[in-house]
């Protein structure tokens, strides 16, 4: 069993700034500084979503790898009804559901932070170009097997590089360009629904396999994408 430590200070400030003062249950969104409370006192929980415990929810699903429970990738903000709720019943909110809450959550509100809906594609296309262009840049110098740097070894600059590219640039340049298409829909042709479905399930993987260490099926990046809006 893990040791059990406190909570740090700078992942309770990340996990509150990150749910915007709400209940990151996507059919909750209770505000978690209620209004009647006076404002300034909270009701919010931080859930584990792999608990510290070998018998508690969800435990099965503990990675093989390395895990620190008490990290800010292991934790969700809930009010107290939705944090029962998932412990309750942990076959019906499995970590991936958990996880997709949780990223989706901040999506949504990266949507009421400047991003707006463009009354003409090409406006559209040029918001996310610049996004896409150092995410490839940034792929084609570090990225595994293709990457120009690439060295099969896990402890290499270059794989310490890719990672943490992957997590401060790539992946945050991967939710903006989601939200500023998901905010565009209404420009987007059949095709290219079918396309950024399909980039969307891409973004899901890297984010479970780079954030949440969860190994499984990802789709690669579709190269129509590229494309999006042109």
């Amino acid at each position: 069993m893990s040791v059990r430590r406190s909570i740090p200070s700078n992942t309770k400030l990340r996990l509150f700034s990150e749910s915007g003062g709400h209940c990151q249950h996507p059919r909750c969104l209770k505000p978690l500084f209620p209004v009647d409370m006076g404002g300034d006192r909270h009701i919010a929980e931080m859930a584990h979503v792999i608990p510290h415990g070998e018998t508690g929810p969800r435990h099965e699903q503990r990675p093989s790898e390395e895990f620190e429970a008490d990290s800010f990738e292991n934790l969700i903000l809930l009010c107290p009804t939705c944090h029962t709720i998932i412990d309750k019943a942990p076959d019906s909110y499995p970590r991936s559901m958990l996880l997709d809450w949780k990223r989706n959550h901040l999506i949504t509100l990266v949507h009421s932070q400047g991003i707006i809906c463009y009354e003409e594609r090409k406006q559209a296309r040029y918001a996310v170009i610049a996004a896409m262009g150092e995410n490839k840049a940034i792929w084609k110098e570090f990225a595994p097997c293709d990457g120009a740097n690439f060295e099969f070894d896990p402890e290499s600059e270059t794989a310490n590089a890719w990672s943490q590219r992957m997590r401060s640039v790539i992946l945050p340049n991967h939710y903006r360009i989601q939200a500023i298409i998901s905010k565009n829909q209404c420009h987007l042709t059949v095709e290219e629904q079918e396309i950024f479905a399909q980039y969307q399930e891409h973004v899901r993987g890297l984010t479970e396999r780079h954030v949440c260490c969860v190994s499984g099926i990802a789709i690669r990046y579709p190269q129509d994408m590229d494309g999006i809006f042109a």
